[in-house]
């Protein structure tokens, strides 16, 4: 099942996306936030209403919101491929994970503008994987770990990257204003590979290949990544864990490349989707 949050007439709502239309789930919950929250049950329900259909809206040209309005958590990862790790300034892969924290605030929907901070003109790409959390808990082993993830989705982590290394914390260079992008949909772990392994992940700037990679490079599975937020905070439904991205971004480069006004860029993961957004200046 593919769940949205779209606006229909208007209204922030709860559809699933069925052969090029979203069906109206408004009848089972207002939101994907409200159905995560009544656990299996909502799901079912909500893969019934899906296939009974109903009140249609085009996907395409549709006002998409977040897949998760106001999770209570996003968890971003760091260095989590090898060659990523290797081009970055810190060289080694990392032995644990390296986890920051990302606010709503700085994240945009599918189509909507990502905005090139009027303080820098270091505005990188990065193509990742979210992890959405669908059951609750804590101190989750490894091998339960994948029970309680819900689906997947698209996640644009753009950063600011002259702030971002401005200290050892990179809270700020990851959590300026509509600097990154999620969605456009959440696709449930049923319709992917266990742990979303062996997808094919790009990211392409105005219609050149900048990132190229699989999921299974990652160093920290998702089953790992679960199980190790869990032992610092229960995890809930809505939660985000923003997995990580490959090689290829833009500050490693040389000359560097970064976004600009007018660029369009596009993360795609096989069977999840494309998130698509364009630049515009603060």
């Amino acid at each position: 099942m593919r769940l949205v949050n779209y606006l229909n007439n208007g209204k922030p709502s709860l559809g699933a996306h069925v052969d090029g239309n979203i069906v109206d789930l408004t009848s089972v919950a207002a939101s994907v936030d409200a159905l995560l929250a009544m656990g299996p049950s909502g799901l079912a329900k909500a893969k019934e209403a899906a296939a009974k259909g109903g009140a249609t809206t085009p996907f395409k040209g549709a006002k998409l919101l977040p897949p998760v309005l106001n999770p209570s958590k996003a968890i971003a990862v760091g260095l989590n491929y090898i060659d990523h790790a290797a081009e970055s300034p810190y060289k080694d892969a990392p032995k644990y994970p390296v986890l920051f924290h990302r606010f709503p605030s700085s994240w945009v929907a599918h189509d909507e503008a990502l905005i090139k901070p009027k303080v820098s003109d270091a505005f990188d790409y990065e193509a990742e994987l979210a992890v959405i959390i669908g059951k609750a808990g804590r101190h989750i082993s490894k091998d339960k770990a994948l029970e309680h993830v819900v689906g997947y989705s698209l996640f644009n982590d753009g950063s600011i990257r002259d702030y971002q290394f401005k200290s050892h914390q990179w809270m700020i260079g990851k959590n300026f204003d509509k600097t990154a992008s999620f969605g456009p949909e959440l696709v449930t772990a049923d319709e992917l590979p266990a742990g979303a392994v062996g997808l094919h992940i790009q990211c392409r700037l105005n219609g050149k290949v900048e990132q190229d990679a699989n999921t299974k490079d990652m160093i920290f599975d998702v089953a790992t990544l679960v199980s190790t937020c869990s032992e610092i905070f229960e995890l809930v439904p809505g939660d985000v864990i923003i997995s990580g991205t490959p090689a290829g971004v833009g500050f490693a480069r040389k000359p560097p490349l970064f976004m600009k006004e007018g660029d369009v860029v596009e993360v795609e993961v096989e069977k999840v989707g494309v998130l698509r957004n364009g630049i515009k200046n603060e």
